[in-house]
């Protein structure tokens, strides 16, 4: 790779999770610190939840479910993948997430339509979430990250080539509010060089407030 190549950075997201949100705020804060290339990719809280249901707070496992709020969105965004191309997908999921979490509109059926106005794209594609047109390659793009990273994580997952040329994956970070300017490449470099670094799993603690969006 040169000097002047940027290191491509897959970022799965689910358009409903406020934390994957808050991580890809940040992830556009990287590519201007950054020689970083973000490439965006679907993945579903539905797909990976749909076998344990059961074990989820039932007002959780009711979006999951069939028909739920879970599943349109992620149809919505495959679909414009699928019919308008990779350089869509970061466009809508910005509009999405903007209307969802920011402006805390909801994930409605009005908040999709405006999305799709909002990033450019036909009012048609809103027909998709509720249909299963696309949910082959919803669930593709989905195990491609899951695959990477290990089926004990969530959204968001990123992936990065390592010194070997092998990728990299990894669950977050989980961060609020986004960093921005050099607080942002700090944590991109730290992210980076835990990585890195042979049977590093995890480090957590907990959560003491929620989102903060800007």
């Amino acid at each position: 790779m040169s000097e002047t190549a940027k290191t491509p950075a897959d970022f799965w997201f689910d358009p409903l999770c406020p934390w994957a949100w808050m991580t890809s705020r940040w992830m556009l804060e990287v590519e201007k610190v950054r020689p970083v290339e973000v490439r965006w990719h679907v993945m579903s809280l539905a797909v990976l939840n749909e076998d344990k249901l059961d074990q989820l707070p039932e007002e959780y496992a009711e979006n999951m479910r069939p028909g739920g709020k879970a599943w349109g969105p992620v149809r919505v965004v495959i679909a414009a993948q699928q019919l308008h191309g990779d350089e869509a997908v970061g466009r809508l999921y910005t509009a999405l997430g903007t209307r969802f979490h920011n402006e805390g509109l909801g994930v409605t059926p009005e908040s999709i339509a405006a999305a799709l106005d909002d990033a450019g794209l036909p009012a048609e594609l809103i027909e998709y979430a509720d249909k299963d047109t696309y949910d082959a390659q919803l669930r593709a793009s989905h195990k491609a990250g899951i695959d990477l990273v290990g089926q004990e994580v969530g959204t968001p997952v990123i992936a990065v080539p390592g010194s070997d040329g092998d990728q990299i994956a990894f669950f977050g970070p989980v961060v609020t509010p986004a960093p921005k300017g050099e607080q942002a490449a700090k944590l991109w470099d730290g992210t980076l060089m835990v990585a890195s670094i042979p049977g590093f799993y995890e480090i957590k603690r907990t959560r003491t407030q929620p989102p903060l969006f800007d």
